[in-house]
């Protein structure tokens, strides 16, 4: 499966419709997003049981600051409509090959009974997120 272009008007239905969506936040000027883009690729033709989306950082400026995008590339992983991870930097094959296998092993159950535990603690279970 090719990666696939979100926009502010796509991006929550893509994140509620899937089980698991991989961004990268990326912009045309980043040497190392460019670096980055064959290996994500790369992985996205790999895993067809996950959607690998890309986000223009400069097209949807607004889009990048709802997530605090603020080095790129960044990746932010969701399964189930729960980050799971979010951090810049290009990741080798190798590195984002194992994040995949992680990602795809976490028991979702465990996880939100985290987020309803901490939930309960402060209130809020959006705030645990």
């Amino acid at each position: 499966m090719a990666t696939v272009a979100l926009t502010k008007e796509t991006f929550e239905e893509t994140i509620r419709d899937n089980d698991t969506v991989i961004v990268d936040f990326w912009a045309e000027w980043c040497g190392p997003c460019r670096s980055f883009a064959p290996t994500f690729e790369n992985a996205s033709e790999t895993h067809d049981d996950i959607v690998f989306a890309k986000v223009d950082t400069e097209d949807q400026q607004e889009l990048a600051m709802t997530f605090g995008i603020r080095s790129i590339p960044t990746l932010m992983v969701f399964r189930d409509q729960v980050i799971l991870y979010s951090q810049p930097g290009a990741l080798p094959g190798n590195m984002l090959e194992d994040l995949i296998g992680q990602v795809k092993a976490i028991d979702m159950d465990d996880v939100r009974a985290q987020i309803a535990a901490e939930g309960d603690e402060s209130g809020s279970a959006e705030e645990a997120v």
